[in-house]
């Protein structure tokens, strides 16, 4: 697989990501350990080099997942982690106070069996402490050799400038799709003038923009507080997956693999991280990254998304009032 950099840090990574979040803690099922190891290790095989978890997936679990599984290839691979949910559960509130960063920090690198994180994300922009102290902490942290690089997730535009003021940032993860392109407005043209990569997670909408949800959603399934996935709301937002499968059904691909297509055309700095539990879905996922769309396809699925508008937010009260705006 290719490699992208990630804005102008130096960050290098496979275009295409893998995030971890859903291996054992997204649908309230997930997979056992033995199976998740063996799907991270197929992703390595494929090419990806680009893994994405945090303390607050499990809590905990996830990063110890991750680093089991990929301690084999450590210095062939950039692990991404997060900081700053309160007791690591976002439940419960936001945290970025320093002291809180460097004893995430100290349990993440325990429990990711490594000395260092490549990417080291605030998880969510806390409003009780300056982004210029969170940026500051983390500078200190890269200058201990603990970080490589800095990123921030759900950031306003105004606080991505604030940060990299400090130090600079790396990279941004937000939600960015074809069912969600609000970034467009002020996000990645911040991200293009500061030289900042964007790593778009829920590039897949969160599995909608497959075309395999139709229906109400298993009563296990995490999406369900989601308002965008209620029953009635997924029915009303298949016009956007339909015409979508349209396109990728004329081009002879998925839609999965026609919406990461259109991702990775959008800007050379951007490298989606799409998770699943399946080595099916994963090779479906990675034989997109060699589709190439031409300049009329991507105008044609621009004039239709732009035609359709979708119904429902895409997270819940308690989790849209942390959204940095």
């Amino acid at each position: 697989m290719r490699k992208r950099k990630l804005g102008t840090s130096g960050l290098e990574v496979s275009e295409l990501g893998f995030g971890c979040m859903g291996l054992n803690f997204l649908d309230g099922k997930g997979l056992d350990k033995k199976d998740a190891i063996t799907l991270l290790h197929s992703a390595v095989e494929m090419g990806v080099t680009f893994f994405d978890t945090a303390e607050a997936y499990g809590p905990y679990t996830n990063e110890e997942l991750v680093g089991e599984a990929l301690e084999p290839f450590r210095k062939d691979v950039v692990i991404a982690t997060k900081f700053g949910c309160k007791d690591a559960r976002p439940a419960v509130g936001l945290d970025s106070r320093p002291e809180t960063i460097r004893a995430v920090t100290e349990a993440s690198l325990k429990r990711l069996k490594t000395d260092y994180i490549d990417l080291l994300y605030q998880h969510r922009v806390d409003p009780n402490v300056p982004i210029e102290e969170v940026a500051g902490t983390v500078k200190d942290l890269i200058q201990e050799g603990k970080v490589k690089y800095f990123g921030l997730s759900e950031a306003s535009a105004v606080t991505i400038r604030r940060a990299h003021s400090v130090q600079p940032v790396s990279a941004l993860q937000s939600e960015y799709s074809l069912f969600w392109r609000e970034p467009e407005d002020e996000i990645i043209p911040t991200l293009e003038e500061l030289g900042i990569g964007f790593v778009p997670f829920s590039p897949l909408g969160k599995g909608f923009l497959t075309g395999i949800i139709n229906k109400k959603l298993e009563d296990i399934d995490r999406r369900n507080i989601i308002p965008r996935f209620s029953e009635e709301n997924i029915q009303a937002n298949l016009v956007l997956v339909d015409a979508l499968s349209e396109i990728a059904k004329a081009k002879g691909i998925t839609t999965g693999q026609l919406a990461l297509a259109w991702l990775l055309a959008q800007k050379p700095w951007i490298a989606p991280i799409p998770g699943t539990t399946k080595l099916h879905r994963l090779e479906e996922n990675i034989a997109s990254t060699d589709i190439v769309l031409t300049a009329d396809e991507l105008a044609e699925i621009d004039k239709t998304v732009s035609g359709i508008t979708i119904v429902g937010d895409r997270y819940p009260e308690f989790l849209e009032k942390q959204i940095d705006r």
